[in-house]
């Protein structure tokens, strides 16, 4: 009896869409489970993970024939043959190369690992395996900028080509960062495994950090797409993997609310052209409500240490935060009032002021500043914003993010020269692209012509949404 066949692969009649199905299945629900007892077993991340998206590749033919009975169990016993064969073709690679170079060391099993790659069922739990998994791919011995990429393609199995196109950065790039990053993990033995307690606080906020800066990613303007929403999707998928995964965390909760609120307006974002549409303008009953609920409940479940204490409902302190569960708790804050506001003057923007100031004493973050100044414009009128902003533009030179919201804040006092002059000053420091025609059209509607500023983008122009 083979392996295979032990594993239930029996044929059942199916179909295309059948096989479909079940492969997003396994992917959803099998990937993360699969990949890391193939790394425990053999330490060859770079290895299993080929192993794994080939075993895939195989199932879409052969499931459009017949349905596996136990599909998990076929990925799983195809994905170890593959890659024992991958091991035994690198093994006499590496043989061959001594005869002609220095010895290389790579890694391999042994026979005990081999006997555990031919072990029916992973052991440990699901939820062990995510853990590890999630850890590997964001330790600090890797590059900052891989860490989400690696998350995503290790815990989720988001195609290579998807991620590349999350980060702005075509495949083959993408794909040499993660070979690299899976080689790194190889020749350091950098182990499939969560780090001691005392380092959790450090290790959890690094997982936060990569997912966050994935989800950023989709929403930070590009040159002709301002979002890449159906993209940053999979890191709102990879924030909540990670709360479940490790729920007594309030880093990763405070994450996963918010992202989850602020994925929820993805639709009412961008116009049909693709240009911003500014936070006040968006057509609220496009925004996903049932995921501003599951936002709520879990910014609801906060402790109040961790940046929620402003929002009701929030938990009991359970123990100290980190400044970064706290940091990103206060901006889940911030998403949950506008989610919850109904209309744009429904917005209760004095709980926003007081949260972006907690928010800018603990990062002291221009950036914030900026945001800052919007909020306290809407509570004492547009001086009191206008004063903050001066400080921030110190910080900000250049940035075409300053100028429009000085634009909007001299324009909404009336003062419709000086707004004209920084919107020009925006336009000048912003690329061409969707959010560049958006200030234009700003400026269009103070009276300024089409075409009648010229001005040439700068470097350095980036931002998200307003």
């Amino acid at each position: 009896m083979t392996s295979e066949s032990r594993t239930g692969s029996a044929a059942a009649p199916s179909s295309a869409h059948a096989a479909e199905a079940a492969l997003a299945r396994a992917m959803r629900e099998d990937w993360g489970r699969i990949l890391a007892h193939l790394i425990r077993a053999s330490g060859r991340a770079d290895l299993a993970e080929d192993a794994l998206a080939q075993a895939f590749s195989e199932a879409t033919a052969q499931w459009r024939r017949a349905l596996p009975e136990r599909p998990s169990a076929w990925l799983a016993t195809v994905a170890r043959r593959r890659l024992l064969d991958a091991i035994r073709a690198d093994r006499t690679r590496l043989r061959k190369a001594h005869l002609v170079a220095a010895p290389a060391t790579m890694p391999g099993p042994g026979p005990a690992e081999t006997a555990l790659l031919s072990e029916a069922s992973p052991p440990g739990s699901e939820r062990d395996e995510r853990v590890a998994l999630l850890f590997l791919a964001t330790h600090p011995a890797l590059d900052v900028d891989v860490r989400a990429a690696l998350a995503l393609r290790f815990v989720l199995g988001v195609e290579t080509w998807r991620i590349a196109r999350l980060f702005l950065v075509p495949t083959t790039t993408m794909a040499a960062r993660l070979t690299r990053a899976k080689r790194r993990i190889v020749r350091a033995g950098i182990p499939l495994a969560a780090p001691a307690r005392a380092m959790w606080r450090e290790r959890v906020d690094d997982v936060a950090r990569s997912i966050l800066l994935a989800f950023t990613a989709g929403y930070a303007p590009g040159d002709e797409s301002t979002v890449r929403a159906d993209v940053a999707g999979d890191a709102v998928r990879l924030a909540l993997v990670a709360h479940e995964a490790l729920p007594e965390e309030p880093a990763l909760q405070a994450l996963a609310a918010l992202v989850t609120i602020q994925h929820s307006r993805r639709d009412a974002r961008t116009g049909p052209e693709g240009e911003p549409i500014v936070l006040a303008d968006q057509d609220r009953t496009r925004w996903h409500r049932d995921e501003i609920a599951l936002g709520l409940r879990l910014l609801e479940g906060l402790p109040s240490e961790s940046g929620a204490a402003a929002w009701p409902g929030t938990a009991a302190s359970r123990r100290d935060e980190s400044a970064y569960a706290e940091e990103l708790g206060l901006q889940a804050v911030i998403a949950a009032v506008h989610a919850r506001a109904r209309r744009a003057g429904d917005t209760d923007w004095r709980a926003i002021a007081v949260a972006y100031a907690r928010l800018e004493s603990l990062t002291g973050s221009p950036v914030v500043r900026l945001n800052r100044a919007v909020a306290l414009a809407e509570v004492h009128g547009p001086m009191a914003g206008l004063a903050v902003l001066r400080a921030a533009g110190d910080a900000l030179p250049g940035h075409h993010r300053v100028e429009l919201v000085r634009a909007e804040l001299l324009r909404r006092d009336g003062r419709v020269d000086d707004a004209r002059v920084a919107y020009r000053l925006a336009i000048e420091a912003c690329p061409p692209g969707a959010e560049r025609r958006h200030l234009e059209g700003r400026l269009h509607q103070l009276g300024e012509e089409p075409g009648a500023f010229r001005g040439g983008p700068r470097a350095g122009c980036s931002g998200g949404e307003g």
